[in-house]
């Protein structure tokens, strides 16, 4: 059976609760925003990470500002999340709970 199709969507769904999550801990850019993301498992596939960003930026779920670090060839554009990501995060992370134990009950009963 194939599941990539459906991993994909899977993990679509959960991009923007995993940015927001990610920029809690706080400011970064998007290679470090990537990596987080990215650890086991790969959650954000490149190619969606910047328009990601640029629609929550756009919505003023998160804060953008460039930056041209030390030794830096070119500016950085480093991210933040506003307030009102910071209340969108504390509802989805209330939602992800009750769906996750909600699952967890139906795909690891006994059967």
């Amino acid at each position: 059976m194939e599941t990539s199709g459906w991993q994909a969507q899977l993990r679509k769904g959960a991009s923007e609760l995993v940015v927001l999550a990610v920029l809690a801990d706080g400011e970064r850019y998007g290679l470090q925003i990537l990596e987080a993301a990215n650890g086991p498992g790969g959650l954000i596939a490149e190619g969606a990470l910047y328009p990601l960003l640029n629609r929550l930026e756009r919505e003023g779920k998160i804060i953008a500002r460039w930056s041209l670090d030390d030794g830096a060839r070119h500016p950085r554009k480093y991210y933040r999340l506003s307030p009102a990501g910071e209340g969108l995060l504390a509802e989805m992370c209330v939602i992800w709970v009750e769906f996750r134990t909600n699952m967890e009950k139906v795909v690891e009963s006994p059967r």
